[in-house]
């Protein structure tokens, strides 16, 4: 095999540039699966140089079906890496392998991919090749017995890959219609207004008591009296569980009902809000 055919051969089997391969097999002394050792290890090396720049860009990519249903952020550090195909090759296919783990993250890393390598030895091998920090962010899969998915994804940049996605599970044995316009409509209302938690008494304790200090620090210089700044602290905090909770949220559709309202409304059987999950890239 000439030099060139194994420059050819080492960079199929590994993704990286012409200049690393030439030079690993140089340092191999041809030895392709000796060169791939050094270009692995290579890639280690670079690959942890980049984990300490930010990565605020990327995709949200959803997979699954109407009964589970995963989320899962694939972060880089700019927007033109985030439409690179290489890139969105690897996340389209971990978001399939991330359906199958449930969101385990352990088991993910270690799923194997279709080239017979792992998502952990893949993703070093995509940042070498790319030139980015690229990370596995959040990720989230739905299952509930009895319940359907709806889906809603804002920014879409190719079929099932997007900059923000929704998944909502809803609670019936009813199948119709009217439910698929609702948990369309439930997921597409959850887009746009970001709720914290399903209920108020849900929302995290850490989050209230640091709204809670914002509170205090903006009625400290107001000059009314404590009984009446305590009187007003409560009302707010009131009012900031029941816009961050989706069951108490105005309806984006009419902003007049809160969405428990549009629930009774539509007045079908035993109708629940399991859960549901949001991420968006950036956030």
């Amino acid at each position: 095999m000439s030099d060139i055919e194994k420059v050819k051969k080492l960079r199929q089997s590994t993704g990286a540039g012409f200049k690393d391969c030439n030079a690993a097999l140089k340092e191999s002394n041809g030895d392709l699966d000796k060169a791939a050792e050094i270009l692995r290890i290579k890639g280690i090396a670079k690959a942890s140089k980049k984990m300490s720049r930010d990565a605020k860009e990327g995709v949200v990519v959803i997979s699954g079906d109407l009964n589970k249903t995963s989320l899962i952020e694939i972060n880089c550090e700019t927007d033109f890496v985030a439409k690179n195909e290489d890139f969105l090759n690897f996340a389209k296919e971990i978001s399939e392998l991330n359906n199958n783990c449930s969101s385990n993250i352990d088991k993910l890393n270690n799923s194997m991919m279709k080239n017979d390598k792992t998502v952990k030895d893949n993703l070093i091998s995509l940042i070498s090749k790319i030139g980015e920090k690229i990370t596995i962010g959040k990720i989230k899969t739905i299952e509930n017995v009895n319940s359907q998915n709806f889906i809603y994804q804002h920014s879409v940049i190719k079929e099932n890959i997007s900059k923000l996605g929704v998944v909502v599970s809803l609670e019936t044995n009813e199948k119709s219609d009217i439910l698929n316009s609702f948990g369309k409509q439930l997921s597409m209302h959850i887009a746009a207004s970001n709720p914290l938690a399903l209920n108020s008494e849900e929302i995290q304790e850490e989050i209230i008591e640091k709204e809670k200090e914002l509170i205090s620090e903006e009625l400290k210089n107001s000059g009314k009296p404590e009984e009446i700044a305590k009187k007003i602290s409560i009302g707010k905090i009131n009012k900031f569980k029941e816009e961050n909770s989706l069951m108490t949220q105005d309806w984006v559709m009419e902003p007049k009902k809160k969405v428990k309202d549009i629930i009774s409304e539509i007045n079908l059987p035993n109708l629940k809000i399991k859960e549901f999950t949001r991420i968006k890239i950036g956030e």
